[in-house]
């Protein structure tokens, strides 16, 4: 298994990943355009990484890593993990450990201070998760929908 950038070839399997639980089971639209038109922006910002987790060919995992520069902490850049995913089949098995981890050696090595992440309020897994790769819980989070 290979973690590696995606291409827009792994949009449709990323996707099916997002939509396969219960909150995405709500908000995602597999196959609707938009995704495709996303990665887009996505992959032309040298601050963003889309990565999957590779076997064999087939995707497995997937997260995004934000890279923004900030002042605070003497001018510290900070890395954000967001859609953590790992498709059902592959669950338990340590991936979701193995694509953090190297979300945070990615951190490291472009010289971010921080690797920060929101998770949501009802995935009590994922809060144990996070929290057995050292994350604290130190902030709170707040989003405001628009339509």
């Amino acid at each position: 298994m290979t973690i590696r950038r995606a291409v827009a070839a792994d949009v449709h399997p990323i996707v099916a990943m997002l939509a396969d639980d219960p909150l995405g089971a709500q908000r995602e639209k597999p196959g609707d355009p938009a995704y495709l038109k996303a990665f887009e922006v996505i992959d032309a910002d040298p601050h963003q990484h889309l990565a999957v987790a590779d076997a064999g060919g087939e995707v497995v995992g997937t997260l995004q890593l934000t890279f923004t520069a900030g002042l605070s902490r003497l001018g510290t850049t900070r890395a954000t993990v967001e859609a953590v995913r790992v498709r059902s089949d592959q669950r338990g098995n340590g991936l979701g450990e193995r694509l953090v981890r190297w979300a945070i050696d990615e951190a490291r090595a472009r010289g971010c201070g921080m690797v920060q992440l929101t998770t949501d309020a009802s995935r009590a897994d994922a809060h144990r998760f996070y929290e057995r790769l050292g994350f604290t819980a130190s902030h709170v989070g707040m989003k405001l929908v628009l339509d």
